[in-house]
């Protein structure tokens, strides 16, 4: 999976667009950055800008928007609602997809470090990244806001980490973080009463409710022994919520920030709203979701619901996201569209690369049939592969849906997300082999006058050649264990569908041939002598390997007949 991370820095600039564009449009110069959102607001002064990318781009950008700012925003001339202490005032790293947050922490601070050493920014590094405990949260760090600056960045206690320990008056200060995707969502009630949508907020919110005493006449605040009140605290951990009635829908709604969507993700927000909602009476009919979502939710809440109903979960991504789409009534006040709404999704309509797997199945023969190089044999090897898992996984999910097989349904969704994650990988290997290829061609092409030019044109023929023999060795790696799949369908799956076990075994076999056939000859160009044959006798291991397992399948399959 592509290592993405989105970047919403936070300006101190909300009125003046000039100055906003000036900055949107530095973002942009960056090579694979996709600006998502820019949200002003005149009253607090601010704006938010979302992008994402790959870590290293949107650590570029970011540097890049920070040096923008200083250059056109005076903080001492700045006046605004909100609280704030710098020009960049807040840039928190979030990880999307095929990154961890530990990761995620490790780039913040290499992008505060570079804030302060190549911008001159003042830095602090907050919540995740924080590199002192009280430092971690965001308000301690802004606390007097941007009049406090001058007296507290000077001391010991406040010094910041990184950037100059001295009051900068046109820029303030800065507060890196990496921080968990927040997501605002919102669920819909068959109710007028705001009263009520706010009690059922604050059943589920973290922050819960004051505790009053039981009393039916008073109900007075349960007080600590400091005098302080004792809050009820709420049965969702990293939720803020209220309720509020939204006059353009006529009803109420339960308005959650979801801040850390892996410990509740936005499926069970929605259960938990729904239950508290149906104890006092009142029915959830929907939900709304604001803003991008990453795809992961959406695919974790279609299998959650696919569970409920004791359906596999192995089926397709648009499925999945139309069973959540369904179960959530995410669809209640306006359509939802999968390709505005799911960031993954976004960024593949903003990416205007041609894909080998986008095109129909006519168009990628007539591709791989024209005078081009590419697609080749690789590429074909991968495809196959993914064919084959693509038949295990129906296997699978037909027998998970058989009548009268209702207690295993788990067991043959099991291999089915065994089956369908090796045909996703595969997939992407389509492209993957393609694109090593045309690096190779690269390299090839690069300058070669100068003994330098030379050196460096052989070192990036070699990286890209090395490259050439991985992608193939993977797709021998994956096709052989898709080929598990089939030999579990062949012996325990639907009888009818044997057949189709064997021809994934048959397509799994000649995936991992071809590819073994592409390792061999790319391997002919790599000089260093160790690891071509290493990637030779494994591969050849795999090969062996897979024709043991493709005889063992087809007998399964031929028992049936």
């Amino acid at each position: 999976m592509q290592q993405l991370i989105e970047c919403v820095p936070n300006f101190s600039e909300g009125r003046d667009m000039e100055v906003i564009k000036r900055i949107t449009d530095a973002i942009e110069t960056v090579n694979g950055i996709t600006l998502l959102d820019v949200d002003s607001g005149a009253a607090t002064n601010r704006t938010v800008v979302t992008f994402v990318g790959a870590p290293n781009a949107v650590l570029d950008a970011a540097v890049i928007a920070g040096r923008v700012s200083a250059e056109l925003i005076d903080m001492s001339q700045h006046t605004g609602e909100h609280p704030r202490f710098g020009a960049m005032d807040v840039c928190p790293l979030v990880p999307i997809s095929g990154i961890s947050m530990e990761e995620t922490v490790k780039y913040a601070r290499v992008l505060a470090k570079r804030l302060g050493e190549e911008v001159g920014l003042s830095v602090y590094c907050y919540e995740n990244a924080a590199l002192k405990p009280e430092r971690k949260n965001l308000a301690n760090v802004r606390a007097g806001e941007y009049e406090a600056v001058k007296d507290r960045v000077a001391t010991q206690e406040w010094a910041p980490d990184f950037g100059p320990a001295k009051f900068q008056p046109r820029t303030g200060a800065t507060a890196v973080s990496a921080r968990d995707f927040l997501v605002a969502y919102n669920i819909n009630l068959n109710t007028t009463s705001a009263r009520r949508a706010n009690s059922i907020a604050y059943d589920v919110r973290e922050k819960g409710r004051v505790l009053r005493a039981p009393d039916p006449v008073t109900g007075e605040i349960v007080k600590d022994e400091n005098g302080q009140d004792v809050w009820d605290p709420g049965s969702l951990k990293c939720v803020k919520g209220i309720g509020w009635f939204i006059e353009e829908f006529g009803v109420c709604q339960v308005s959650m920030n979801l801040t850390n969507i892996s410990v509740t993700p936005t499926h069970i927000a929605f259960d938990e709203v729904l239950a508290k909602a149906q104890a006092r009476g009142i029915r959830v009919t929907g939900s709304e979701l604001v803003g991008l979502i990453p795809l992961r939710a959406m695919l974790d809440a279609g299998r959650h619901y696919l569970r409920k109903q004791s359906r596999s979960t192995g089926v397709s991504d648009a499925e999945l996201i139309k069973i959540a789409i369904k179960s959530m009534g995410l669809d209640e006040l306006y359509p939802f569209k999968p390709e505005e709404k799911i960031i993954e999704y976004v960024l593949a309509a903003a990416d205007k690369r041609k894909r080998l797997v986008d095109l129909t199945i006519t168009g990628f023969c007539e591709e791989t049939a024209s005078e081009s190089p590419a697609p080749g044999g690789g590429s074909a090897a991968a495809t196959l592969g993914s064919l084959g898992a693509a038949l295990s996984t129906m296997v699978a999910n037909l027998s998970s849906h058989k009548q009268g097989w209702d207690s295993r349904w788990e067991e043959f969704s099991d291999w089915a997300e065994k089956g369908k994650a090796c045909m996703v990988e595969l997939l992407a290997l389509v492209d993957k082999d393609t694109d090593a290829f045309n690096a190779i061609m690269a390299g090839w092409r690069l300058p070669s006058g100068s003994e330098t030019e030379k050196a460096a044109k052989q070192v990036a023929i070699q990286a890209a050649v090395l490259e050439a023999i991985a992608v193939p060795f993977r797709i021998m790696e994956v096709s052989l264990a898709s080929m598990e799949v089939a030999d579990a369908m062949a012996e325990h799956g639907l009888s009818a569908s044997a057949s189709d076990a064997g021809v994934a075994a048959l397509c799994a076999r000649a995936a991992v041939r071809g590819a073994y056939l592409n390792v061999c000859i790319n391997g002919s160009d790599l000089e260093d002598e160790t690891a071509r044959q290493d990637f030779l006798d494994r591969g050849a291991a795999l090969v062996a390997n897979a024709e043991a397992q493709e005889t063992a399948i087809l007998a399964k399959v031929e028992s049936h007949f």
